[in-house]
């Protein structure tokens, strides 16, 4: 889970930079408007979605005039439909049009990566199995992205390479083995969880022997993912990885595993139709 400081931080930090690259010096066209002009509004969704997002909306708001008003009728996680307001608001005219394409690039990204994630983790329901997000995230906004996942019913693997042990083929080659990188590991940061790497059946049985927490199977076949799931019978969490995405996610999930790490949640981002109305 994300420490909700951090994710602050770099809530505050991210919409700073993305009003920077739209506004710079000044919005030349909302001076178009009298300064005292008082306006309403809304945001509706053109498509069906899961949101995530409404703190970075709030947050950019905030910045631009923290006078403006925001009434939410959604609140991050709910499934919305087409045609369904999300907010209203209300202030300065200026304040609202400079506000808009920022605070909608927030919601329709993050709702993305959420309802992608809820789509999956819909296919899997009916299995034990948690999805999980990766590191392949767009640079700057690994934390935004990784609460959005959370937002649509999957999961967050580490966060970055400070929080948990990844061991994979390169590491086992530099420290000579899996036993030995293992071993390492604990000595390191005794009570970090250690996740090996394996591509095949004799490297998770050395993942096995060597004690760690959580084994990856990296682009196992359906037929070694089952024998894994036996043959590890709860001595440690499996892990499948390596291309899976929608149309193989069901079969993978139905071998067992315990989880499922795939990229497409955060690096393939399909943001949400949304629309902001002056009334």
């Amino acid at each position: 889970m994300i420490p909700a400081e951090l994710l602050r931080q770099s809530r505050v930090e991210n919409v700073a930079q993305s009003l920077r690259e739209d506004i710079g010096d000044g919005d030349i066209t909302a001076k178009l408007i009298p300064a005292d002009k008082a306006a309403t509004g809304s945001v509706i969704t053109r498509e069906r979605a899961t949101i995530a997002g409404c703190e970075w909306v709030n947050e950019v708001f905030r910045q631009v005039d923290p006078a403006a008003e925001l009434d939410w009728q959604v609140q991050d996680g709910d499934k919305v439909s087409e045609g369904q307001v999300l907010f209203r608001m209300q202030g300065s005219a200026r304040s609202l049009l400079t506000s808009e394409r920022a605070a909608l690039n927030w919601l329709q990204s993050l709702s993305g990566v959420a309802t992608t994630c809820a789509d999956y983790a819909g296919k899997v329901a009916h299995t034990g199995v948690r999805l999980l997000d990766t590191r392949k995230t767009l640079p700057g906004l690994r934390l935004a992205l990784k609460y959005a996942v959370t937002c649509g019913g999957c999961y967050n693997h580490r966060i970055g390479l400070w929080d948990a042990f990844l061991i994979k083929e390169n590491h086992i080659s530099a420290c000579g083995s899996i036993a030995e990188a293992v071993k390492e590991a604990r000595r390191i940061a005794p009570g970090r969880p250690i996740e090996v790497e394996t591509e095949n059946l004799d490297e998770l049985d050395q993942a096995l022997n060597a004690g760690a927490d959580i084994i990856m199977l990296d682009e196992f076949s359906l037929e070694d993912m089952r024998t894994a799931v036996t043959l590890t019978n709860g001595r440690a969490k499996l892990e499948a990885s390596g291309g899976i995405n929608a149309d193989t996610l069901v079969p993978v999930a139905e071998t067992g595993v315990d989880y499922i790490s795939i990229g497409a949640l955060t690096k393939d981002i399909k943001a949400i139709d949304l629309s902001m109305r002056l009334d």
